[in-house]
């Protein structure tokens, strides 16, 4: 297999005959978020659910304790933070939180791919959360989720590449299929995980940076926007892109030029998502 071609056409049939191996959602996560639709759920079965995973356990507390959410007083249970943050917000962490897992390279090829994948989505996530903060109608929390989606499309790539090696030795050639494939793959994705479709439209239009649509700023906005922000000063395409020819950045309400990261508030909160998620 020595063209993106040929790569491109295994993953297609794969897709249509449905074997192609796509990431599933952690079982705490899928737990918290059945628990969570249930109206008659409570604090306690949250928890309990959450309790199941030590270390999950560990990193919620560490968020309700995070500028994030500037705690008056320390938090040290969990049934505690849940009810401070509440049930919604819980749940969008818990998936959040969880999200790591799926960037564990199985070989030491994938390693270094994968590790800055994930970074990159913390660092849009991160952005995305800051921006949320400007618009009563978008929750801050599932903006953070809406970043850490936004680019999952690229992980069956990667795993059908694991098994090719010309493909995994060929980097340019890797990137140029995860562009063209992961957001097709991305939307497919998030609806077998049953996702909302805000969110499925953000892994399949974040990179469409010409969208322009009535109503309000939405999810997809705020991710075309980090998305390029994240990228700016890099060799990456996307860096070159002319801000001011992108519709998001007026629905969003920034100059192109300005940086989220540099005004001090938004940096600390920036900081406190990537330590919490790239800790």
């Amino acid at each position: 297999m020595d063209t993106k071609e040929d790569f491109i056409a295994e993953i297609e049939a794969d897709l249509a005959n449905n074997t192609l191996v796509l990431p599933t959602l952690p079982e705490v996560a899928l737990k918290a978020r059945d628990t969570v639709e249930d109206p008659e759920c409570s604090v306690t079965e949250v928890a309990a659910i959450t309790a199941t995973d030590p270390s999950l356990s560990a990193r919620l507390l560490q968020v309700a304790n995070s500028p994030l959410y500037r705690a008056r007083a320390p938090i040290e249970n969990l049934k505690t933070a849940i009810s401070r943050m509440g049930l919604t917000t819980t749940r969008n962490l818990i998936t959040s939180l969880v999200m790591q897992q799926m960037f564990q390279a199985t070989s030491e090829a994938l390693d270094t791919r994968l590790r800055t994948l994930w970074e990159h989505h913390v660092n849009v996530a991160a952005i995305s959360r800051v921006l949320a903060m400007a618009f009563p109608h978008l929750d801050p929390d599932e903006a953070l989720l809406a970043g850490l989606i936004h680019d999952i499309g690229a992980l069956p790539v990667l795993s059908k590449a694991e098994g090719y090696r010309t493909m995994i030795k060929n980097i340019e050639l890797l990137d140029r299929c995860v562009r063209e494939l992961h957001t097709d793959l991305g939307r497919k994705i998030l609806q077998s995980w049953q996702f909302p479709q805000e969110l499925i439209d953000v892994a399949a239009n974040h990179e469409d940076i010409t969208r322009d649509h009535d109503g309000p700023v939405d999810y997809t906005d705020l991710v075309i926007v980090a998305n390029l922000q994240s990228y700016a000063g890099t060799d990456h395409p996307l860096a070159s892109v002319d801000g001011s020819t992108v519709p998001a950045f007026d629905k969003v309400g920034i100059e192109p030029e300005i940086h989220i990261g540099d005004i001090d508030d938004n940096a600390e909160q920036i900081e406190a998502v990537q330590s919490i998620l790239l800790g």
